[in-house]
């Protein structure tokens, strides 16, 4: 765990491989998976935004090596380079455009194109075609049962996109894998494209 709700953050962080989630703690005791971090982009943008505590976990799913930036520092460059604040703004926007179309599909789609979307953007952050996520970790990031994800990895499995174990999934069909989303994957996709179009932009190369 990286950050805790209500904690001071004393850093930023830049994954150079590897992923972090985002989550949120509710008082029942659920806990749901709200947004994804990988070498596309950052963990510590609340600093940008003047916060010096964070309101979600920030928990490391894949291992990975990170960059770490401490917060003073990150404010001071923020104030200082006019190019590093404008590539944070950007940011910034398509961050919340991944947590907007992640509450969306959560609230609308079923588990099948949920979880296609999940390993669509875990793949992305992966070093190859292993995920190594248990059922239990899916589960929690979906805010559904094991039970559930049992049969949606089931499903994928039988028509050949994935291949699963108790505890890595590997995907075998990327494409077949888009196919079997819904359209929030693409429409993020899209988006971060939109605003990272240059192939040089440091951010580009999740997508």
């Amino acid at each position: 765990m990286i950050y805790s709700p209500d904690t001071a953050i004393d850093a930023a962080y830049f994954p150079v491989s590897g992923m972090i989630s985002l989550v949120v703690n509710l008082r029942d005791g659920v806990r749901s998976e709200v947004g994804i971090i990988g070498r596309e982009g950052m963990l510590g943008m609340s600093l940008f935004a003047g916060s010096k505590k964070s309101f979600v976990e920030a928990i490391v799913q894949m291992p990975g090596t990170i960059l770490r930036m401490a917060a003073e520092e990150f404010r001071s460059e923020i104030d200082a380079t006019t190019s590093f604040r404008s590539l944070m703004f950007r940011y910034s926007e398509v961050k919340q455009d991944q947590i907007m179309q992640t509450a969306a599909c959560n609230a609308s789609h079923g588990i099948d194109q949920r979880l296609a979307r999940w390993l669509l953007m875990a793949h992305d952050r992966a070093d190859g075609d292993e995920v190594p996520l248990t059922h239990g970790s899916i589960a929690m990031m979906l805010s559904v049962s094991r039970t559930g994800i049992s049969r949606a990895t089931a499903d994928l499995q039988r028509t050949k996109l994935i291949r699963y174990t108790s505890s890595h999934i590997t995907v075998l069909n990327r494409t077949g894998l888009e196919e079997a989303s819904c359209g929030c994957y693409a429409a993020v996709q899209k988006r971060f494209s939109t605003l990272f179009g240059n192939p040089e932009d440091p951010l580009h190369n999740a997508y």
